[in-house]
């Protein structure tokens, strides 16, 4: 096909009006365009230049509408642009999921999930991160990490997996179920179990959810709270000897941590987020 003829059938289909065709129709009238337009004959020297500005409308779509294709464990199917939150620090780094979800992403982790996470809620782990996941009985909530894949409908867990060798779920609150890829198997964990997977085996085993205070100073809690949440604490210096027995879940939320010892002492608090510092008088 000559260039004038080509020019004549491309301006054609530009300019015709789209109506709807079965789908024997459609192929049909593809192949007739390929016949007509992709001969064996020898292309002339500038025809390339439409199939370029064709890609390039195709690839103006694929990145206008956000979609991409991506082959890990996230994407089953065609997902949304993807979101990847990274903790560079040193210290535990607390992300708020887009369904008021929490985690806490430890140093040298980071998450992954989609734009349309909403509807699909997957979240791809690298590393360590501890999750309160909110109920949503119709979008199960799904932790990937490695082979394994953690679904829940709202709970708290860790999960741990910093390289392909073996990966770790510690369930704290509610219910998981454990599955691995390419295994027909499924685990169920009770809070205060733990799943490990490595070696192409899995096994679920008992670990201790809470710190135990029995008897204990105050002033020890206080050195509990400034070393696992890096608040730092100040009791009235009289109150230093007061004694506690008290259960912490090693993932409580410091928040109720501090009020339980505001109102077993009847102490007023003051939280200084900006100095991470928390004085009781």
């Amino acid at each position: 096909m000559n260039q004038k003829k080509l020019d004549e059938e491309l301006k054609k289909i530009w300019d015709e009006t789209p109506i709807l065709h079965s789908d024997n129709e459609k192929e049909a009238s593809w192949k007739q365009f390929q016949s007509k337009t992709f001969s064996s004959k020898k292309q002339q020297s500038k025809p390339w230049r439409y199939y370029a500005a064709a890609a390039a409308v195709l690839i103006f779509i694929l990145i206008g509408t956000g979609i991409y294709f991506n082959s890990s464990p996230l994407s089953n199917s065609t997902t949304l642009a993807e979101n990847v939150i990274k903790n560079t620090t040193s210290v535990i780094k607390t992300v708020a999921l887009p369904d008021s979800s929490s985690v806490e992403l430890s140093p040298n982790s980071k998450i992954v999930y989609g734009n349309n996470f909403a509807i699909n809620r997957k979240v791809e782990v690298s590393g360590e991160a501890y999750f309160k996941v909110k109920k949503d009985k119709k979008h199960p909530f799904q932790v990937v990490c490695n082979e394994t894949t953690t679904t829940v409908l709202g709970t708290s867990f860790t999960v741990k997996g910093y390289t392909q060798e073996e990966v770790t779920v510690e369930l704290y609150e509610g219910s998981v179920e454990m599955s691995v890829k390419n295994q027909d198997k499924k685990w169920i964990l009770k809070p205060g179990e733990k799943f490990t997977y490595g070696n192409k085996t899995a096994v679920v085993t008992e670990f201790n959810r809470f710190t135990d205070f029995d008897n204990e100073k105050l002033s020890v809690v206080s050195t509990y709270i400034e070393s696992n949440y890096g608040y730092k604490v100040t009791i009235p210096q009289e109150y230093y000897n007061q004694r506690i027995t008290v259960r912490i879940n090693k993932k409580e939320d410091l928040k109720t941590i501090v009020q339980l010892i505001s109102e077993m002492y009847n102490l007023n608090f003051e939280v200084n987020e900006k100095l991470k510092q928390i004085t009781f008088q």
